[in-house]
Parts: C-alpha cells; structure tokens; sequence
C-alpha cells in the first residue's frame, strides 16, 4: 500500500462506525460487478435470508471483538 493510500486509509479508519460503513458500501459499489458470480448462485438466497434476518433484528449480533476473543479461545 502506498503512503497516499496509508494516509486515506487512516482518514477512513478515524471516522464514525457509520460512515466508515457508509464508506465500504460505496466503495464496493463502484467496482464492476465480475460478470460471474464469485460464488455458487445457491447462497445468494441463503446470504439474502440472514440479511433480512439482521435487518428485522431477528438474530442476536455480537460484535467483532466478541467473536474474535471466542474464536481465540
């Protein structure tokens, strides 16, 4: 990674957890979609039901640091 790039970088990383997020989505919206999908067409349902589940708040959700320590243990 360049200095440039290191420098936005840690603009990006300084700013609020919705903005950052904010950020991402734009970001990964702008890249051309791969003309096939990088993955098997049967999780697209599966990924597309577990967001509807996040978004009606419908599972629990625990954040990064959470899970992380669990899966270091």
């Amino acid at each position: 990674m360049g200095p440039a790039t290191e420098k936005l970088l840690q603009a990006a990383l300084a700013l609020p957890d919705q903005e950052r997020f904010e950020l991402v989505e734009a970001l990964l919206a702008s890249h051309a979609p791969p003309e096939k999908l990088p993955f098997d067409p049967v999780w697209l349902k599966e990924v597309q039901q577990r967001s509807a589940e996040v978004d009606t708040r419908a599972v629990k959700l625990e954040s990064w640091a959470v899970v992380r320590d669990r899966i270091r243990k």
